[in-house]
């Protein structure tokens, strides 16, 4: 269950998101990161106990359902779904952008429809083909980050590399209040964690939900923390940016011999790693959507290998957003479609939250003594951790106003689905 949402989660949040964290933050990024695992703990602890509690499939929109109202539960599935479905985007573009380090002559989208090609063949077949490839996909860059961050400290506290913490204009070379900008990255980068509730709750045994949980929290601070303190220790923050990942800077700063190719290889199989896997969820999402009638019922359909190719075909318009994107807005494209991805996918954290809050609220002290997983900060916790991803939605959403148009135009979509939608819901069973 763990690696099902560690693997989901590392992907072009942190490979090439950290570089427009630390570009907007310079080494202060470090801050932004540890708040976002802040927020990931109290995401992860409050879905948790919630699927402890209600193991069933469905998670968070699920929980909607049960302590909000149908609103709640459609927008924290319909978000997601629409999220997942623009990280694809995200992917595609950051794909392209680590080609371009080979081949710099070569136009981006041209990359984006090759890859999307691929993407779609693999997907379009059966479940088999998709597991195979992200099984390998994911043992290559887990073990590569672990490997960049081990490699990193070794440098930093043998001295064989000065510490650039301070070295180019302090800390806080952008202000003190750079951290909150980059918080946008630093969370987006801990998307996926929600997966593992969505698995927990379909597992035969929730003994196994605590270890989960806690692995996936544990696992991803140490990743995605890890690799933010190693990478501003090692190159200067303004040599960052996104016009390549910043693991690949890093070696190209510290000079070990094709080290900066081989991490190219690695971060460029870790995007099709994630545009992989999230289209696979995506395609899932929209597909449990049609079976309880909140997406018209061709996105239910499986084609004889056993695909809902109609609910992967629709999931896939992320990709057609990278496209225009990487066509008119090019130097911007990865920081726009990142904004957007974020309304969608930040949702159904709210969702669950609130949710969380209002479970605390209706159960018997006795019940909660109960479950297998409790959550030390209880009801606080998911308060204080609404609180802030409330700001970090804010704070995306007005810097640049590009995403707060995108995000608006987001929810008023998900709002005109569920009136259209609602006379046609099934009773869920």
């Amino acid at each position: 269950m763990a690696m099902v949402a560690v693997g989901g989660s590392i992907g072009t949040g942190l490979l090439l998101g950290s570089g427009a964290a630390m570009e907007v933050a310079g080494p202060a990024a470090i801050l932004s990161f540890l708040v976002a695992a802040f927020i990931n703990w109290t995401v992860a602890m409050a879905l948790g106990e919630l699927a402890c509690a209600h193991p069933a499939a469905g998670s968070f929109g699920v929980y909607g359902d049960l302590y909000l109202n149908s609103f709640a539960g459609f927008i924290a599935r319909a978000g997601y779904w629409l999220g997942l479905a623009l990280a694809i985007g995200a992917e595609m573009i950051a794909a392209s952008t680590y080609m371009s380090a080979w081949f710099p002559s070569v136009r981006s989208y041209l990359w984006i429809v090759v890859f999307a090609a691929v993407l779609l063949v693999i997907n379009l077949r059966s479940v088999g083909s998709y597991g195979r490839v992200e099984f390998w996909l994911s043992m290559i860059k887990l073990a590569t980050i672990v490997a960049f961050i081990v490699i990193g400290a070794a440098l930093l506290l043998s001295g064989r590399v000065a510490p650039q913490y301070n070295a180019q204009g302090g800390f806080f070379p952008k202000g003190l209040w750079s951290p909150l900008v980059a918080m946008t990255f630093a969370v987006y980068s801990f998307g996926g964690v929600e997966m593992v509730a969505v698995t927990s709750g379909e597992s035969r045994s929730p003994k196994e939900t605590p270890r989960a949980v806690w692995l996936t929290f544990l696992t991803l601070t140490f990743v995605y923390v890890g690799a933010i303190v190693v990478l501003l220790g090692v190159m200067p923050w303004n040599h960052a940016g996104v016009i390549e990942s910043p693991f690949v800077t890093t070696f190209r700063t510290v000079k070990i011999p094709h080290a900066s190719t081989v991490m190219n290889f690695v971060v460029l199989t870790a995007a099709l790693s994630g545009a992989n896997a999230t289209l696979y969820v995506a395609s899932r999402m929209i597909f449990s959507l049609a079976r309880t009638g909140w997406a018209p019922v061709r996105f239910g359909r499986l084609n004889p290998e056993g695909s809902p190719q109609y609910a992967v075909l629709l999931s896939s318009f992320g990709i057609l957003f990278a496209l225009a994107l990487a066509l008119w807005a090019p130097q911007n494209a990865f920081r726009y479609i990142v904004g957007a991805a974020f309304t969608g996918m930040i949702l159904s954290w709210l969702v669950s939250l609130a949710a969380h809050i209002s479970f605390r609220h209706r159960r018997k002290p006795e019940d909660l003594a109960a479950l297998p997983l409790r959550s030390p900060l209880g009801q606080w916790g998911s308060i204080l951790g609404l609180i802030m991803v409330t700001i970090a939605l804010l704070q995306t959403w007005l810097s640049p106003l590009m995403n707060l148009w995108s995000g608006l135009a987001c929810f008023a979509a998900l709002l005109l689905a569920y009136a259209v939608a609602k006379p046609n819901r099934k009773p869920e069973p």
